[in-house]
């Protein structure tokens, strides 16, 4: 359907013929259209919709919008969306809304169900615990490959996928996870366990949600187990709300990158008072550290006065050094986020970025070189010159270093990122710039040049 057309009935407020379109669209467009309906027509056109699909529907719209639903429906609506919703979007909801009102939620679920979502609810914030699903099929291994077929019929129904079938032993214990399709290619009256090859990777239900991302891209698999510690199988947790997670970290790490707090909810859902704290603690930090460059300026009064050509090359230096930091900052911090360099690994990457640094710094100081010869004679170029090749390389080494030292205090690298990285750039840039030209002056000057 034209996007158009739910726009047309939206400003229409033609509730009934919406409800009916809605059942139409595909679960992701009707989610987004329910976001832009008015709240007290949004519950009668929720509750208008497919009782088989509203379930799902109701996991793809956003924090805010399911908080209002919750506050809306009444208890018997509400009852029968919670036994619709899968155990790991059950969990997802509920562990965004506040504590009384997951209470009530609870309670408003069967024995079973209750004690299935406590469970999950009870492990630890942001762990793979808090992502999977109980619902999986597993079969033993000493059933006939018939037999396994006919219970993953059965029990597949209840599943989220069935694309990897896991073996385990009479008391739950995972021995093996394989694909569905050596079951169905397999000789009927064969015994599951002549098809196992015992090669299989897993996740501790403790484990940082974090790692589930890092090893479903390693492994490339749609689907991870998830054990105790003493090897029982839990559930699984599954590439979709994997992807979820890898948009929240890199949104995450994002926002930290520029200096603000991340965000609990969408930017559009955020309110001014939130955006205004999120972000006004950095700035205020930041003035501090910016506060010691005027201080820096105010040091070296004297060596300005001496030639006011060298004001003209402050910001170009300023400029240069933060530019460089934030790049080296940037390209380290996403490698450890992909642990494509370690923190452990801080010195073979010095070295390199040194080098590198150094090949920067060279070509940009000749360049800054040239014009301070330009305006100002020899001894500006050569000052200009040098503090160019020192405050690249500086803050190239400076914007590595930071990731690398907050991942080793257990800080997020990503606070190292452009505002951090740009004004602590700042002031050494000024330091560097007017310790070189001093000394070139005295130097230069005092020769005769």
């Amino acid at each position: 359907m034209e996007t158009s057309t739910v726009k047309e009935l939206i400003a229409q407020e033609k509730w009934s013929a919406l409800g009916e379109l809605l059942n139409d669209l595909p679960l992701p467009e009707a989610a987004e259209a329910l976001a832009h309906i008015p709240k007290s027509a949004r519950v009668p056109i929720f509750n208008s919709l497919s009782r088989h699909d509203y379930g799902e529907l109701f996991s793809y719209l956003t924090p805010e919008i399911q908080a209002s639903l919750w506050a809306e429906l009444t208890d018997r609506e509400a009852g029968e969306l919670l036994a619709k919703l899968r155990p790991d979007d059950r969990t997802g909801i509920l562990e965004e809304l506040p504590t009384p009102t997951i209470s009530r939620l609870l309670n408003l679920l069967g024995p079973e169900d209750r004690q299935e979502a406590q469970q999950l609810l009870g492990y630890p914030d942001e762990s793979v615990g808090r992502l999977m699903t109980p619902d999986y099929v597993a079969v033993l291994p000493g059933w006939t490959i018939q037999r396994a077929l006919t219970h993953i019929r059965w029990k597949g129904r209840e599943c989220e996928t069935i694309s990897t079938i896991y073996i385990t032993d009479e008391n739950g214990k995972l021995l093996d996870a394989l694909e569905i399709q050596r079951f169905v290619l397999a000789e009927p009256l064969e015994t599951v366990d002549r098809i196992m090859d015992q090669s299989f990777i897993a996740l501790s239900a403790w484990d940082d949600r974090e790692e589930a991302v890092r090893m479903m891209q390693k492994y490339d698999l749609f689907a991870l187990p998830v054990l105790d510690i003493t090897g029982i199988l839990l559930g699984i947790v599954t590439a979709d709300d994997v992807l979820d997670v890898a948009e929240e970290e890199a949104t995450e790490d994002i926002q930290k990158g520029a200096a603000v707090e991340p965000l609990k909810t969408s930017y559009r859902e955020t309110g001014i008072w939130m955006l205004y704290r999120k972000r006004i603690p950095w700035l205020m930090a930041l003035i501090l550290v910016n506060l010691t460059a005027s201080s820096v300026i105010a040091v070296y009064e004297e060596t300005l006065a001496s030639a006011l050509v060298l004001t003209f090359f402050i910001p170009i230096l300023m400029g240069s050094g933060g530019n460089t930091g934030a790049q080296a900052a940037m390209l380290m911090v996403r490698a450890l986020a992909i642990e494509d360099v370690k923190a452990s690994q801080w010195l073979n990457t010095a070295w390199k970025e040194l080098a590198v640094g150094s090949s920067l710094g060279l070509t940009m100081g000749i360049g800054a070189g040239c014009i301070g010869y330009a305006w100002g004679g020899i001894v500006v170029g050569v000052g200009v010159g040098l503090a160019m090749v020192a405050v690249v390389v500086v803050s190239n080494l400076l914007g590595v270093i930071f990731p690398v030292l907050l991942a080793k205090l257990g800080i997020d690298p990503a606070v190292a990122s452009s505002p951090m990285v740009t004004s602590t750039t700042d002031v050494t840039s000024l330091i560097l710039y007017f310790s070189i030209v001093r000394v070139v002056i005295d130097n230069l000057q005092g020769g005769g040049l």
